[in-house]
């Protein structure tokens, strides 16, 4: 399973023209595409016009939207920034630890283009899609 990321998906939903949006557009109907349900609330909290936001509601939960809180990746994903911040490595939002931390337990890749992640790929084996 593939979970793209916020940054993709605004992307996309913008008709920006980047690798990863166009990715997403040519495996939309091939891949198996996923969000968590912290994606999701970012995407919608973008979305200005009240039909604009039922629409790309609606088309996001075409996907399987995962559950990604709870006590134990909380936990997970706070380790996972002190791991890093040891390193020598600061990752700016916590919600991109939780992501983060959330594809590298249930080994998800991440379609993305945040640098926060560039550093879980590196230091900790998050798998990513390179468009």
């Amino acid at each position: 399973m593939v979970i793209v990321d916020t940054t993709v998906w605004i992307d996309y939903l913008r008709g920006a023209e980047n690798p990863e949006a166009s990715w997403l557009v040519r495996q939309l109907q091939q891949q198996s595409l996923g969000l968590t349900d912290l994606i999701l609330c970012e995407v919608l909290q973008g979305v200005r016009d009240p039909r604009t936001l039922a629409q790309v509601r609606d088309d996001l939960l075409q996907f399987h939207v995962f559950h990604a809180g709870g006590t134990e990746l909380a936990i997970a994903a706070a380790e996972n920034y002190q791991m890093l911040r040891a390193r020598g490595h600061t990752v700016r939002k916590t919600i991109d630890c939780l992501i983060a931390t959330f594809c590298l337990e249930a080994d998800h890749e991440l379609l993305h283009r945040d640098r926060d992640f560039d550093v879980f790929e590196k230091e900790l084996g998050l798998r990513v899609v390179h468009a």
